[in-house]
C-alpha cells in the first residue's frame, strides 16, 4: 500500500492499447468543455459562483461584448502609453508640446494588455480572445464602427480565427457591428459587399429574430443628400418660424434637421412640412426631448414623390434652434424665416427611399442604437451600448423587455458627455453613491458590478457589455465644450477605461473573472458532472483501463498555437512557441488508498524534459490563501529513474518541498498517475479537489496559464472532482443553505 512517504514500483505492461479518437469518442464538431462547471477564485479571493448560487441554464439570455478591431489601423508612432508616460512625467498632462505625446488626434494606450500593445490581426490574439470570451459565457462579439470605418481586413483575420477555432471543435462567440449613430448607410452597404453579401464565415454570423443582426438606425440606411451646416446656430423666438426649402430628386422617405439647445434640456419643437408649390401641408409632428445638436425630423410611409418641399420650424419650448450657414449649399433650396427667404441655408438631411434600401431591411434584423448615456429609449427596437447608473431597459415592439448596457466605466461628468481625462468622470470605481478613495479599488469593478447588479434586477433577453479591448484613446485639446491643455475622451488611465481584458500588472484578470460571475448568474450554470464509483486501476501502459470512468473533463484541442506576428505599429515582433503538449481530456478515479489522474493530449507526448513537463496541480481544500494560488499539492515536477515522479506541498509561494512519489506511466498521447488519498483527501470520503493540468508555462506566474504552454482548463480556472453529494445536486440550494 502507498503512504505518504513511500511508494510501490509498478512494472510497465507489455501490451499497449491506445484510447479512441476524439472524434470516434465524441462525435464530429464543437466539444463541449463545460466552462460553467470549472471552478475559480481570483487574485482578490472571489470566487465564480456555481450551480447553487446560479441555477440551471437559461437559453433564453444573451450577453453580447462591445469588442474594437482597430489596434493598428490608425497607428501614427507609438505606442504611446498615457500610463507610462505620467509616470515619466507628472506634468505632462499640463505640457501638450512635450515631446512623450504623440501628435495630436494620434492614438494612445492607457496601458498594457496582458497580450501585449498588440495588432488587431494577430491570430494568436485572435485565439486567445475566442477562447477567453467563449470560456466566459459570452455569445457575440459586436465590432465598433461606429467612426465610418469598417476594419474589413482586420474582420476578416478575426472570423480566419474564430473559424479554426471551430474547425477543431473549439467554441467562439458569434459577430455583429455597431454602426455610426446618425449615418450608417455607407458603412452598412460596405459591410454588404465585403462580408455579408460573400457570405464570409456565415456561420458566425449573430442572428436575432432569424436575420443576421446588424445595430444600425433602419430610419437612416438611405444615401440621400446629407447638408450638414453648422457655423451658425440660429435661435428660434416663440412667435416666428424658420425653415427651408429643398428639391426632393427621388421619393422621400424622411427629412431631418440638426437643432442646438445649448445644453438646455426639455427642449420641443414643431416641424411641419409643406408642398413648395401649393403650401399643402403634407406631414406635422411636435418633437420632445430634443438633446443638444440632435438630429429630428419627420418620416414617410408610403414616401412622398419627389419634387419640391419646405420644412419649417415653429412653436418653440425652451432652448431650441437650428444649425445654419450663410453660404448656399441645399441643392434647389433656400433659408426661410417667418416664412420670407433669407441668405443661405440651414442643416438638412433627407432619407430616399428604393430598392436597395428595402433589400437592406429585409437582410438583417435591425436594432437602432442609442448613442446618448443618459436619454434612454426614443422609440421601440432601440439597444444601448453604454449608459450611467441606473441604466434603463430597452424594449422592444412587443413591449418585451429586449436588452440593457452594463459598463465598466463612463466617460461622463456629471449629466454630460465628458472625456475620461477630466475630473469627475466615472472611473472603474466609481459607485452612484460616490468614488471609492480606498486603495486598490480600482480592481473591484464597483461601477461594473454596480450596473451588472441593476441588469440583473431588470433581467431583460440581453445584456450588452461595453467593453472587451478598447484600449486607445486620441489625444486632443478639446472636447464638448471643454479645453484642457490635453484630453483624452474615452480612455485616460487605469481607473478611466472599460476594457475587461486582462492587463500586464495592474487588475490583471480581476475584470474577466468578474465578467465570468455575473455571466453566470444572468445565463444560469450546469452542475459539476457526478464522479463514478470507486475502482482501482493500475498505474501502468494500459489505458484502457479509463473507460466508463466519469466524468470526462474536455479542454479545448488546436490551443498551443504559436505567436509570431508584428506587434502595434510595428513597434516589436511578438514570438511565443512555448505550446508543446495540447491537452485535450483529463479523468479522475480513487479507491480506498489513492486519487488516479490521467491526461491525454492531442498528440504524442513530447520528451519529459524540464520542471514544467505535464504538470499536475491540486488544490486540495478549496482555501486560496493555502498554496500557491491555493494550489496545495504538485505533482510530476520531477521524474525519477525507477518509474516515479515527486509529490511536492506548498511550502509558500511557489516553493515547494518534497512529501512523496506517485507511480507515473505515460505512452504516446497518455499519462496517468497515482497520489496517495491522504495527501488529497483530509479525512478520507467525501473526496473533493480542484485540479489543473499545466504544460511548459512560466514557474510561478499564473497569469502565465492564460499564455503559455497549455493548461486543462483554461487560464485561471480549474476542473472539480468532488464525490460531495451537493455539489453534484440537479438543483440549486435553497435560501440560506
Amino acid at each position: 500500500m502507498l503512504n505518504t512517504m513511500q511508494t510501490i514500483r509498478i512494472a510497465l505492461a507489455f501490451a499497449v492499447t491506445a484510447l479512441p479518437s476524439l472524434a470516434a469518442v465524441y462525435g464530429q464538431g464543437t466539444r463541449d468543455t463545460m466552462p460553467d462547471t470549472w471552478t475559480a477564485t481570483d487574485a482578490l479571493g472571489r470566487t465564480v459562483p456555481g450551480f447553487a448560487e446560479c441555477g440551471p441554464p437559461r437559453a433564453d439570455r444573451t450577453v453580447a461584448m462591445f469588442y474594437f478591431l482597430w489596434l493598428g489601423p490608425h497607428a501614427r508612432g507609438g505606442p504611446y502609453d498615457i500610463s507610462k508616460i505620467l509616470d515619466q512625467n507628472p506634468a505632462a498632462m499640463s505640457e501638450p508640446e512635450n515631446p512623450l505625446w504623440g501628435p495630436l488626434g494620434s492614438p494612445h494606450h492607457w496601458g498594457e494588455s496582458l497580450l501585449g500593445y498588440y495588432d488587431s490581426s494577430d491570430p494568436y490574439v485572435l485565439a486567445k480572445h475566442a477562447q477567453m470570451l467563449a470560456d466566459a459565457g459570452v455569445d457575440v462579439v459586436v465590432f465598433d464602427v461606429t467612426n465610418q470605418h469598417t476594419y474589413t481586413d482586420n474582420a476578416k483575420a478575426l472570423l480566419d480565427a474564430f473559424a479554426r477555432v471551430r474547425k477543431n471543435g473549439g467554441r467562439t462567440p458569434q459577430v455583429a457591428f455597431l454602426c455610426p449613430f446618425w449615418t450608417p448607410a455607407a458603412v452598412v452597404r460596405q459591410l454588404v459587399r465585403d462580408l455579408y453579401e460573400p457570405r464570409v464565415h456565415e456561420a458566425l454570423w449573430f442572428r436575432w429574430e432569424g436575420k443576421p443582426l446588424i445595430l444600425a438606425d433602419p430610419d437612416r440606411i438611405d444615401e440621400g443628400p446629407r447638408y450638414d451646416t453648422s457655423d451658425t446656430p440660429v435661435r428660434l423666438v416663440e412667435g416666428h418660424t424658420l425653415g427651408q426649402s429643398f428639391t426632393a430628386t427621388k421619393p422621400l422617405a424622411a427629412v431631418e434637421v440638426r437643432l442646438p439647445t445649448w445644453q438646455a434640456t426639455g427642449s420641443a419643437v414643431t416641424i411641419t412640412l409643406r408642398d413648395a408649390a401649393t403650401g399643402e401641408q403634407r406631414g406635422e409632428q411636435e418633437c420632445t426631448g430634443i438633446g443638444d445638436n440632435d438630429w429630428v425630423g419627420l418620416r414617410f410611409d408610403p414616401p412622398l414623390p419627389a419634387g419640391g418641399y419646405a420644412v419649417e420650424l415653429s412653436q418653440p419650448r425652451g432652448t431650441i434652434g437650428w444649425w445654419s450657414s450663410g453660404s448656399d449649399a441645399v441643392q434647389g433650396g433656400h433659408a426661410v424665416e417667418d416664412g420670407e427667404p433669407v441668405a443661405g441655408d440651414r442643416s438638412l438631411r433627407l432619407a430616399y427611399r428604393d430598392a436597395e434600401v428595402d433589400r437592406l431591411l429585409a437582410t438583417f434584423t435591425f436594432r437602432s442604437p442609442q448613442p446618448d448615456y443618459f436619454q434612454g429609449p426614443t422609440k421601440p427596437n432601440m439597444w444601448s451600448w453604454l449608459e450611467v447608473f441606473p441604466q434603463h431597459v430597452f424594449h422592444n415592439s412587443r413591449g418585451e423587455k429586449e436588452q440593457m448596457s452594463v459598463g465598466v466605466a463612463q466617460n461622463a461628468v456629471g449629466n454630460r458627455l465628458g472625456s475620461m481625462s477630466e475630473p469627475g468622470a466615472r472611473g472603474r470605481s466609481f459607485r452612484s453613491d460616490g468614488k471609492d478613495p480606498s486603495p486598490g479599488s480600482v480592481a473591484l469593478g464597483l461601477n461594473f458590478a454596480e450596473q451588472f447588479e441593476r441588469a440583473l434586477a431588470e433581467d431583460p433577453r440581453t445584456v450588452f457589455v461595453t467593453g472587451w479591448n478598447e484600449w486607445i484613446a486620441g489625444l486632443h485639446h478639446e472636447f464638448n465644450g471643454v479645453r484642457q491643455p490635453v484630453i483624452f475622451v474615452d480612455q485616460f488611465d487605469q481607473e478611466h477605461s472599460r476594457d475587461i481584458e486582462p492587463m500586464k500588472g495592474g487588475h490583471s484578470d480581476a475584470y474577466y473573472m468578474q465578467l465570468v460571475s455575473f455571466v453566470r448568474r444572468y445565463k444560469g450554470v450546469r452542475p459539476i458532472p457526478p464522479a463514478s464509483p470507486p475502482r482501482h486501476l493500475e498505474i501502468n501502459r494500459d489505458f484502457t483501463q479509463w473507460e466508463g470512468v466519469k466524468p470526462v473533463y474536455l479542454d479545448d484541442a488546436g490551443d498551443t498555437l504559436h505567436r509570431d506576428w508584428p506587434g502595434y505599429n510595428d513597434h516589436v515582433r511578438y514570438v511565443n512557441r512555448s505550446g508543446r503538449n495540447d491537452l485535450v481530456l483529463a479523468q479522475v478515479a480513487r479507491d480506498n488508498d489513492h486519487v488516479f489522474f490521467h491526461a491525454q493530449t492531442h498528440a504524442p507526448l513530447t520528451r519529459p524534459e524540464g520542471e514544467t513537463w505535464m504538470l499536475l496541480l491540486i488544490d486540495t481544500d478549496g482555501q486560496r490563501e493555502t498554496g500557491w494560488e491555493g494550489y496545495d499539492v504538485l505533482v510530476n515536477r520531477h521524474r525519477n529513474a525507477n518509474g516515479t515522479c515527486s509529490i511536492e506541498e506548498n511550502a509558500g509561494g511557489w516553493n515547494w518541498r518534497t512529501v512523496g512519489e506517485a507511480p507515473l506511466s505515460f505512452e504516446g498521447r497518455n499519462l496517468h498517475l497515482a497520489v496517495p488519498k491522504t495527501l488529497l483527501a483530509r479525512g478520507g470520503d467525501p473526496l473533493q479537489v480542484d485540479f489543473t493540468w499545466a504544460d511548459n508555462i512560466e514557474s510561478g506566474e499564473v497569469m502565465s496559464f492564460y499564455t503559455d504552454g497549455d493548461v486543462a482548463p483554461n487560464g485561471r480556472f480549474r476542473y472539480r472532482y468532488t464525490t460531495v453529494p451537493g455539489e453534484v445536486s440537479g438543483e440549486p440550494a435553497a435560501a440560506g443553505e
